[in-house]
């Protein structure tokens, strides 16, 4: 590839561009392993306390502790934060 070719899997416009985009990527596939991992073992650790609200009597869902989360998450990644706590709402208790 010439210094000024464009490649199209990066579309960066060198070699290097092209090799740092590469391995920027590759990084970025490795922490959206481990996310995704971390998002399955919320949801199993869900599952343990909505089990255990249920068979105690309780409600599936606590609505205060939910707006705790929702409130974090915004504080700590602003406004696109709540939208991601509530995907993770909905895929660790499902809707409501």
């Amino acid at each position: 590839m010439s210094p000024q070719t464009a490649t199209p899997a990066a579309g960066a416009r060198t070699a290097e561009a092209d090799g740092i985009i590469q391995d920027a990527r590759q990084r970025i596939d490795d922490l959206d392993g481990h996310i995704i991992g971390l998002v399955q073992e919320r949801m199993a650790v869900s599952a343990v306390i909505q089990s255990e609200r249920l068979s105690s009597g309780g409600r599936r869902v606590n609505l205060s502790r939910e707006m705790e989360i929702l409130a974090h998450y915004r504080d700590q990644l602003g406004k696109p934060g709540t939208a991601l706590a509530m995907t993770l709402l909905e895929l660790c208790r499902g809707q409501i």
